[in-house]
């Protein structure tokens, strides 16, 4: 079992940047895929952004690609979503997620296995 922790969200401005961080209780983090989905309101959960078990490649939603950056540490467990030059429809629930079984990557929801509880950002206008 993986128990994944977001922090880092919060109110910012338009145009401004958020680190958001994803923090793992698994000794085996160097074996998971991460994602990061973001859940705007009144829509459905969407991918943003996902990294490797290495780090060695990254993806990326076209809505967010240039100006969010996924990142990991396998030494402390921790993952990293930093977003840069946010906008409105930036805002929503941002959520962590991990599989250790899938391929490489996946921008569909239903193959991570684990889940964070969540961190709210909104970005005003």
């Amino acid at each position: 079992q993986v128990q994944l922790v977001e922090s880092g969200g919060g109110l910012v401005q338009a145009g401004g940047s958020l680190r958001l961080s994803c923090a793992a209780s698994s000794r085996s983090f160097g074996r998971l895929v991460i994602g990061w989905f973001r859940l705007p309101p009144g829509k459905e959960r969407e991918f943003v952004a996902a990294i490797r078990r290495s780090g060695g490649a990254t993806y990326y939603s076209d809505s967010v690609k240039g100006r969010f950056i996924i990142s990991r540490d396998n030494t402390k467990n921790t993952a990293f979503l930093q977003m840069n030059s946010t906008k409105a429809e930036d805002t929503g629930v941002y959520y962590c997620a991990a599989d250790p079984s899938m391929g490489t990557w996946s921008p569909r929801p239903r193959d991570y296995s684990y889940w964070g509880q969540g961190t709210q950002v909104t970005v005003s206008s």
